[in-house]
C-alpha cells in the first residue's frame, strides 16, 4: 500500500513540476527543460539499478517506472510541441556527457592511491557499473524515440486517430521494449533478479496510462496540438533525429541567391567548368546565356528598389520555370541571370526566344511599361572551346543586342559575323 502510494506520490510531482516547466519553456528557454531531464538522469539509472519495491506482482524501480516512463512521456509532448529536432538535443548531450563521465573515471583508474577519508572511501566500480548502464539506457532512450515517434504518427492511420489513445498505445509499445532490453542490461551488471522485469513490466504499463492520460489533458486543456504532416517512414525519423536533415537543408540552400533562389554567381564558374568538360568527352555541345533585364535603372528610378527586386524576382521565376532539366540557372549580378544548358545553338535559340517572349508577356504590378530582357548566347564548341572565352562571347553578344535596341537575342557567331 505505502509502495504503491510512494510511487503515485512521485508520479504527481514529477508530472506537476515538468509540465510547469515544459509549460513557460517560449519564456525561460527550453534549455532549462533539457537541463532538468539531464540533471535527474543519473538518480534515475541509480533508482533503476538499486532502488526497489516490493509489490504483489513484482519488484518495482521508481527510476525506470516513473522517471524514465515520464521522461519519455515528455519526449513525445516534445516531439508534438516543438519538432523532432528537439527531440535529438538532450538525447545527444545525455549521451556525450555519459561517455565523457566514463571517460574521465577511467582516467581516475591510473591513480591507485586516493586519500582515504573517515566513513567512506571512492567506488570507482560503482562509477563504472553506473556509467555502462547509463550509455546503454541512453542508445535505448534514441532507439525509443524513433520507435516512439513513428508508433504516434502510424497508429493514426492504423488503429485510432485520438490523441489520448495513440500517446497510451505508442508509449506502452515502446516501453515493453525497452524494459526488456534494459533489463538485460541490469541483470548482466548489477545481478537484478527475473522479477523485476514482470514487475517492471506490468508498472510501466500502469504508468504509461497515467502519463500519456496526463499528456492528453495538458494538451487538450493548456497547448493545443496542431496537425502535422507525419513523417514517411524510419529513414524520415532518423534523418529528423540525426543531424544529416539539417545538414541537407544547409547544403540545398548553400549557393542561392537570397532574393531569387536561384543559384548565386559563386557556383557559376565550377558548373560551367564541369558541364563543359562532361560535353567535351561525351562530345556534346553546352550553350551559355546571359541575360539582363532592359531598363532596369529606369524601374529603380521610377519606382523604388523593393518594387525593382519584385521584377527581378519575377523574371528569375520566368527564366527557372523555363528551363529545362540538367539546365542550371544563376543570378550573375544584379538584374543579370546566366543559364547554362546542353543545347546546340539552335536549341538554344529556341529556349532564349521563349524566356524572352514569356518575360515580355508577364504582368508585373504596379508598372506601366513592358519589362523585357535581351540575350547574348554562345555556343561550345562553336563559338568557344574554352568556358571563359563562352562567356565573354556570350557577354559580347549580350552588349550587342542592347546597343541594337534591347528585347531581343543574338548569338556570337551573328556578332562575330558582322565584326568581320
Amino acid at each position: 500500500m505505502y509502495g504503491s502510494l510512494a510511487l503515485l506520490g512521485q508520479a504527481v510531482v514529477y508530472l506537476v513540476a515538468m509540465a510547469a516547466v515544459f509549460r513557460i519553456r517560449h519564456l525561460v528557454g527550453i534549455g532549462v527543460f533539457y537541463c532538468i531531464l539531464g540533471a535527474m538522469h543519473f538518480l534515475e539509472t541509480y533508482l533503476a539499478a538499486v532502488f526497489f519495491i516490493e509489490l504483489p506482482f513484482g519488484l518495482i524501480s521508481p527510476g525506470s517506472t516513473v522517471m524514465f516512463t515520464g521522461k519519455l512521456a515528455f519526449f513525445l509532448l516534445l516531439y508534438i510541441k516543438e519538432d523532432a529536432e528537439s527531440m535529438r538535443q538532450p538525447v545527444y548531450g545525455l549521451l556525450c556527457g555519459n561517455v565523457l563521465m566514463v571517460a574521465l573515471a577511467l582516467i581516475l583508474r591510473f591513480y591507485s592511491d586516493p586519500v582515504a577519508l573517515p566513513g567512506y572511501n571512492p567506488d570507482l566500480r560503482f562509477v563504472d557499473q553506473m556509467g555502462l548502464l547509463m550509455l546503454w539506457g541512453t542508445f535505448l532512450l534514441y532507439i525509443d524515440l524513433i520507435a516512439l515517434v513513428i508508433l504516434y504518427e502510424r497508429l493514426g492511420v492504423w488503429v485510432t486517430r485520438t490523441l489520448l489513445g495513440r500517446i497510451c498505445l505508442s508509449l506502452a509499445l515502446v516501453l515493453s521494449f525497452d524494459q526488456l532490453f534494459f533489463f538485460l542490461g541490469l541483470h548482466l551488471v548489477s545481478g537484478v533478479p527475473m522479477s523485476a522485469l514482470w514487475g517492471g513490466w506490468i508498472a510501466k504499463m500502469g504508468a504509461s496510462a497515467f502519463f500519456g492520460l496526463a499528456l492528453g489533458l495538458y494538451l487538450r486543456f493548456c497547448e493545443r496540438s496542431e496537425p502535422r504532416e507525419p513523417p514517411s517512414g524510419v529513414a524520415d525519423v532518423f534523418h529528423r533525429l540525426t543531424y544529416r536533415q539539417r545538414y541537407e537543408a544547409l547544403a540545398a540552400e548553400f549557393g542561392k541567391d537570397a532574393l531569387t533562389g536561384v543559384r548565386d554567381r559563386r557556383q557559376f564558374e565550377g558548373t560551367g567548368l564541369a558541364m563543359l568538360q562532361a560535353a567535351r568527352s561525351l562530345g556534346r555541345p553546352v550553350s551559355l546565356m546571359m541575360v539582363d533585364i532592359d531598363h532596369f535603372k529606369a524601374i529603380n528610378d521610377q519606382h523604388g528598389h523593393p518594387k525593382g527586386d519584385r521584377v527581378i524576382q519575377a523574371v528569375a521565376g520566368v527564366i527557372d520555370r523555363s528551363r529545362r532539366a540538367g539546365d542550371e540557372v544563376f543570378r550573375y549580378g544584379g538584374e543579370e541571370f546566366a543559364l547554362l544548358c546542353g543545347e546546340s545553338q539552335q536549341g538554344a535559340l529556341m529556349l532564349a526566344e521563349r524566356i524572352r517572349s514569356a518575360v515580355a508577356a508577364g504582368v508585373y504590378e504596379g508598372l506601366e511599361q513592358v519589362v523585357t530582357v535581351s540575350i547574348g548566347l554562345a555556343t561550345f564548341p562553336d563559338d568557344a572551346g574554352d568556358f571563359q572565352a563562352l562567356l565573354n562571347h556570350a557577354d559580347a553578344a549580350l552588349y550587342a543586342a542592347k546597343a541594337r535596341g534591347r528585347n531581343q537575342i543574338l548569338c556570337a557567331a551573328e556578332v562575330a559575323s558582322a565584326a568581320g
